[in-house]
Order: C-alpha cells, then structure tokens, then sequence
C-alpha cells in the first residue's frame, strides 16, 4: 500500500472513529468540540513559551476558562510530542508509561494494539484518557505524520476509543 494510500486510510478511520464518538456521547450540547491539534503545536504557545508542567495541569484549583480536559490537553500533547520524538515512538505502552508520570490516571486510559492481527506493525495506535464525560485522544504512527491530540466527548459506555483495546496490565 503506498504511503498516501495509507495516511488517507488512517486519516479517514480516524475521522469515522472520532465521528462516532461524538455521536455515543450522548450529550446534546450544540457547542462545536475542540478541534485537533498536533502534539507539536501545542507544546508551545504562541509566543514560544514552554507549556504548562504537570503540576500546573494537574492542578485540581484550575479557574482557566474551560473543562478539565481543555485545561490538561497541551501537557497531554506534550507528552506525546516527547514520546515520539523518541526510539519507542510506535509503542502504546510508551505512551501509557509516560502519560502516566506526567500526572495522568493509568485507570483511565485505554490504547488500541502495536501489531495487526497478523502481527505486522499497525499504521497507527491511539491511546485515551478519560476525564469526567471527556477524553484526551492521541493517534501516532507512521502513516498519520506528526501526532494528533484532541479533546472529544466520552462514549456513554464510559470510555474513549471504539473497538479493540489492550489491556493495560503493567
């Protein structure tokens, strides 16, 4: 499969994914979600400071204008900006574990499979954090390009990715 093949696969299933969603949400509010953001965009600001640290976003006294998720998506998108710039930029555990020291709940968090079910490397993972009705969604691999983050309703089955999981057991 060729590569803009690919990116244009993963492009729309992350759409369709993202899509449904927002309809499970079961919410009805009329106001538009946050749109997507790459993890390295959002690592910084305009004026090229360095974003929030993981106490600042972890802060449960937040007031800043926004929900919790929307407060805590640029150190989200930092984090995932960190790991792929890394040696284990195609590993879901990665993501968890780093996530994880960043101040972020592992209970709460789903990833989706490294490998096909052939056991070939997958074009893409994408990993969640639950927080209240929302969630921070990560898609990293070689056929997105840079990482996405973005903030979305949760499904009203209480989680964030549609379809198979793994189980984070470490």
């Amino acid at each position: 499969m060729s590569r803009l093949l690919g990116r244009s696969l993963a492009a729309l299933t992350l759409a369709a994914a993202l899509g449904l969603a927002g309809c499970a949400g079961g919410t009805t509010d009329t106001e538009p979600s946050a749109p997507a953001v790459s993890a390295s965009e959002s690592a910084t600001d305009a004026g090229g400071a360095s974003s929030p640290s993981a106490s600042d976003a972890a802060s449960p006294g937040a007031t800043a204008a926004g929900s919790d998720a929307q407060q805590r998506l640029p150190l989200f998108s930092q984090t995932v900006a960190a790991v792929w710039s890394g040696p284990d930029r195609v590993s879901g555990r990665a993501y968890i574990d780093a996530l994880t020291a960043a101040g972020f709940d592992k209970g709460s968090m789903q990833v989706t499979a490294d490998q096909s079910t052939i056991g070939n490397a997958a074009e893409s993972i994408e990993f969640a954090v639950r927080i209240g009705d929302e969630c921070l969604v990560g898609q990293v691999g070689p056929s997105i390009g840079d990482p996405v983050a973005t903030v979305l309703p949760g499904l009203s089955s209480g989680g964030c990715l549609i379809g198979q999981t793994r189980t984070i057991n470490w």
